[in-house]
């Protein structure tokens, strides 16, 4: 059998076999020697022993890890896959495993941590997917809610939703032939997750006799989920913002045969067993490792001595109740030719939970929602729920919506085609300014795209404008009254070279900052007493950044003088002074690397949350962007050279390498690399001719 690697200008693996498996083995090894660090943190994560080489900061995500199951879900999964599927992964870590001592070898960061190298058992691929995306859908919101009830009153639970304000999300759009100049649709965007380096995900190009994908992939996991393009069809998603995962408060009681949780039907068997987390530069860590009837155990210690009891939190997700992800969904995927074989596909997927567009040469399209929803009670929707009491079981699962398509059709995690599935939802400005934008023109380009991706108006910025706009100017200082003229006059773009930007923003975190120490929302300051892993979603000045939008304008909240707070915020900003500092140098990329070079300087970014250039702050903690658009594609239906995409970094993850960081000029410009799908204009970089037993 014979399998070939090609590089194009750019780096990105063109990987060509006579057969799926040998596909898979070879991308298997690409993603061994091109992201050999990337991929071996991200098993470790899997099974929680990441402290053991990067030290005791990361012992919240090992307990985290170990407390939720991942690696025994991994396992269960694996272990349901149909024949097919678990050779074709089985195939993908065969590559791995070939070519992790080379991808090692070139990666300082092993040494640097002492790590060595390991090898992978064919359910790792799953983990991957699980531990990627186990937080993606925001159970934590529930703990918050929780407290929010607690301390505030039951009224208030959503007082804090997301539907106001907004974090950084995903865009996607389909736009039909009617409005293209080729007359063939095209589909872009850009998933926006954690900026990671290396990127969270990989460019590639994959061809065996019945396959011939680009795509973007997930360093770890095989074949291409999300977004791909075979020539003849193009696919592409959005997190739907469902939800799909429940949280129980448990009584557990300590027995002479072992642990007991209280259900429905009175007190039963609980699984646990304790691990220990090893711990670079410090002492090991037990973990306790309990699992009710409901699922595994993720805050809460188990009781201390026999007849004690206590309380803890527990977890039920999908893939731990089921032991399926969708995997067979992906070569699905990957030998799509239609529209139809795209839907088809996604019907067996369940995790995460996603709203696709698809698009074929032949006229089809689709827009739907894909994965697993649970149907019951909407009380587990909101918040934790008592898991000794009946009606909070399972009761099946939700048919996934859809629609159909006319002009243009947008996902950017707003309200609308999946809300009959969630509770939170991104605010309507990102969809909006898309579609109106996308309406502009009836001669739409792939390189045209490039407007709308970059597009940064802040719809959002009207409350707070408002309130500066009703100031009574009497009332300012004249360094104040400067600046609430400024900001009447700006144009409400977040460009990195704006100064006006800048102040705006200066202002809104002294809002936010005003609001967190306000009487009435101080109740809400913590402590909480929650695992820290969840701390991001439990952190007062940041749910008030994000929920500014509703705090500045809700009833609910009558003690609170927001024209007071607002004039105070604007004054504090003008005596600071700084009125030249732009927003580029305020608002800078500060991606995530497990091991952190502290001294390395970032470039500054244009957006913010609410722009369609999402480029995610936390309003009153920091300007610095650790969220955003982490690819951006054009898919073009009428040629599928003629498509289009970029990463934030580049096509490999070793550091050093002249393809780890080419990409990021053209990302933060809002260029294009090329997609090139011509194997007779790449360069040959290796060649094998030999047979492989599976």
């Amino acid at each position: 059998m014979t399998t070939e690697v090609y590089r194009d200008a750019w780096g990105i693996p063109h990987l060509r076999a006579s057969s799926a498996l040998e596909l898979a083995r070879a991308q298997g090894r690409n993603a061994a020697t091109d992201r050999a660090w990337q991929i071996e943190v991200e098993r470790h994560r899997v099974r929680g022993t990441t402290a053991a080489f990067l030290g005791p900061d990361a012992v919240v995500w090992d307990r985290f890890a170990r407390q939720s199951r991942l690696e025994d879900t991994a396992r269960r999964c694996h272990a349901a896959l149909d024949a097919d599927t678990a050779a074709w992964v089985g195939a993908y870590v065969e590559g791995v495993n070939d070519g992790l001592a080379e991808g090692a070898g070139n990666a300082p960061e092993f040494a640097a941590t002492g790590l060595e190298p390991g090898r992978w058992e064919p359910w790792v691929p799953l983990g991957i997917w699980i531990a990627t995306h186990i937080l993606f859908a925001g159970f934590p919101t529930k703990l918050w809610r929780e407290e929010v009830a607690r301390r505030l009153g039951d009224d208030l639970i959503t007082l804090f939703a997301t539907d106001g304000p907004g974090t950084s999300g995903s865009n996607g759009w389909l736009v039909t032939g009617g409005r293209t100049e080729t007359g063939a649709p095209l589909i872009a965007g850009d998933p926006h997750r954690f900026i990671e380096d290396p990127g969270v995900y990989q460019q590639i190009h994959l061809v065996c006799p019945d396959v011939d994908v680009v795509g973007l992939a997930v360093p770890g996991v095989p074949g291409i989920a999300h977004f791909g393009h075979t020539g003849s069809v193009a696919w592409a998603i959005t997190n739907a913002m469902s939800d799909y995962q429940d949280l129980y408060r448990e009584r557990l009681r300590r027995t002479g045969d072992g642990i007991e949780a209280e259900g429905p039907d009175g007190w039963g068997p609980a699984a646990h067993h304790r691990e220990t987390i090893e711990v670079a530069g410090g002492e090991p860590v037990a973990v306790d490792v309990i699992e009710t009837g409901r699922g595994p155990l993720v805050a809460g210690d188990a009781p201390a001595a026999d007849g004690a009891v206590s309380e803890g939190i527990s977890l039920r997700y999908p893939p731990r109740v089921t032991a399926a992800l969708g995997f067979e969904a992906i070569p699905a995927l990957l030998r799509a030719r239609t529209v139809g074989d795209v839907d088809r596909a996604f019907d067996d997927w369940a995790e995460p939970v996603n709203v696709v567009h698809a698009a074929d040469t032949e006229g089809g399209l689709l827009h739907r929602v894909a994965g697993r929803v649970p149907v019951r009670h909407e009380d587990n929707r909101l918040r934790v729920v008592p898991a000794w009491e009946d009606g909070h079981d399972w009761q099946g699962w939700h048919e996934t919506p859809r629609a159909e398509v006319e002009d243009v059709a947008v996902m950017a995690n707003a309200r609308g085609l999946a809300a009959p599935l969630g509770v939170e939802f991104a605010p309507p400005h990102r969809a909006d300014r898309i579609a109106a934008l996308l309406r502009e023109s009836k001669n739409w380009t792939a390189p045209g795209m490039a407007a709308v991706h970059t597009d940064t108006w802040l719809a959002s910025a009207a409350p707070l404008l408002e309130l500066v706009a009703a100031l009574d100017e009497d009332r300012l200082s004249p360094g104040g009254s400067a600046l609430r003229a400024r900001l009447l006059d700006w144009d409400r773009r977040m460009e990195a070279g704006s100064t006006d930007a800048a102040l705006f923003a200066a202002v809104r975190s002294a809002v936010v900052r005003r609001l967190a120490d306000h009487p009435e929302l101080e109740p809400l300051s913590g402590p909480f007493g929650y695992p820290a892993v969840f701390l991001p979603w439990l952190y007062l000045p940041a749910k008030i950044g994000y929920a500014l939008e509703t705090l500045l304008t809700t009833d609910r909240l009558p003690g609170i003088d927001r024209p007071a707070l607002v004039r105070d915020a604007v004054d504090e900003v003008a005596a600071a002074g700084g009125t030249e500092t732009t927003w580029g140098e305020r608002h800078r990329l500060a991606p995530w690397q497990a091991l952190p070079a502290p001294d390395e300087e970032w470039p500054g970014l244009p957006g913010d949350h609410d722009c369609v250039l999402a480029t995610s702050s936390v309003p009153g903690v920091t300007d610095l962007s650790a969220r955003g658009p982490s690819a951006r594609y054009v898919w073009d239906l009428a040629r599928r050279e003629d498509s289009l995409w970029v990463v934030p970094l580049g096509a490999r993850g070793i550091p050093g390498d002249a393809h780890h960081r080419d990409q990021l000029p053209l990302w933060l410009s809002g260029g294009f690399v090329p997609v090139v799908t011509d194997f007779d204009l790449l360069t040959p970089e290796h060649r094998t001719e030999e047979r492989h037993d599976h």
